[in-house]
């Protein structure tokens, strides 16, 4: 079972985060991990947004986030790009050639995942659309890339090519492995998540998967999205019965692994900003970390080695300014925040999984 759920203390925002509207460089000896929310804000012929519309479908806000990241991979010291999935918002061939083009500035110069999200499959799973603009074949020449979940039916659109993946990076001198799981990852996903997990044991590990955190029982009313309880979610979207809830799959894969110590996710734009800790079954602490913010602004996880901190600050590209708070989520502390990370003793030196 996943153990008790603690909202996590809010510490003082030191080095790294500031009051001031802009983000300030990363310092030397730190690196920063980029988290893309949900970019189902499209634009133009078909769109839910523009359904009338005669126009070229385009995502402005996608794209002025994938901008901002490859302008600022130095100065923030970006090592690494997360996409929490709900890449598109319809699934069909006009978003998803918006969709790769935003990521192709990324494409070559930083090592990036992608969430499949339930809005990139079908109810049953099928991600073939994702798997033909994002998959396999598109990554494999370059050596950050691990490889990715291939199903044992000769039809690959469920959950095969690249819709669970997996890439190695280094930064200032700590290895990681960065596991992609698609929603509601069925058993034989997490049986291969295991693996790769097991594999890397001496890297520190962290998730991204599209949907984790958010209200804890299907809502029956659409006020449930916002006011009912809210954790670790227990049901599903898609693959129907055989796919496994957010709860399944840290009691199946997450909590039995002691290297792994973050996970992000999107998926619940009615909850946007929310984060909660658990403890795995050999007592390390995970950041259960969900940021779904529309146009609001992407997160950057800058960790500071020296300081035993990572620094979680929420940034809007098209406002150029820190996120001082939204409709959905007022406070400025649930945006801007400091988390406890000791990179040195993250690693275990041995391996053990149940």
């Amino acid at each position: 079972m996943f153990l008790a759920l603690v909202v996590l203390g809010i510490g003082v925002l030191r080095a790294g985060v500031a009051h001031a509207a802009e983000l300030p460089p990363a310092p030397e000896g730190s690196f920063s991990i980029a988290v893309l929310p949900d970019t189902q804000h499209y634009l133009g012929c078909g769109t839910k947004a523009e359904p009338d519309s005669t126009d070229e479908v385009t995502n402005p806000v996608f794209d002025a986030y994938t901008q901002w990241i490859a302008d600022n991979l130095e100065q923030q010291r970006i090592v690494f790009v997360s996409h929490v999935g709900d890449i598109v918002d319809i699934n069909e061939p006009a978003q998803w050639e918006v969709a790769r083009g935003c990521m192709d500035r990324l494409h070559g110069r930083v090592p990036y995942g992608i969430s499949v999200g339930n809005h990139d499959m079908t109810s049953t799973g099928d991600s073939s659309l994702f798997q033909t603009y994002f998959g396999q074949s598109r990554f494999e020449e370059f050596e950050w890339y691990g490889g990715a979940f291939r199903s044992e039916r000769e039809n690959q659109a469920i959950s095969g090519n690249n819709a669970n993946s997996y890439q190695l990076f280094s930064a200032e001198g700590y290895d990681f492995v960065f596991l992609h799981l698609e929603c509601n990852a069925p058993d034989d996903v997490l049986d291969w998540a295991n693996e790769v997990l097991a594999q890397h044991f001496d890297r520190r590990a962290i998730v991204t998967t599209h949907m984790y955190l958010g209200p804890r029982e299907r809502p029956t009313d659409p006020s449930d999205y916002f006011d009912a309880p809210k954790g670790v979610m227990l049901w599903t979207k898609r693959h129907g019965d055989r796919g496994n809830s957010p709860q399944q799959m840290w009691d199946k894969c997450f909590s039995r692994h002691r290297n792994l110590f973050m996970i992000f996710c999107g998926d619940q734009s009615r909850t946007q900003a929310m984060r909660l800790t658990a403890r795995g079954d050999h007592g390390n602490p995970v950041y259960a970390l969900l940021s779904d913010y529309g146009v609001h602004g992407l997160r950057v996880y800058r960790v500071v080695p020296s300081e035993n901190l990572i620094y979680a600050q929420t940034y809007n590209p098209i406002e150029g300014a820190l996120c001082e708070g939204t409709e959905i989520v007022p406070d400025r502390e649930e945006h801007q925040f400091v988390l406890s990370y000791d990179p040195a003793r993250a690693r275990s030196s041995v391996f053990l999984y149940k």
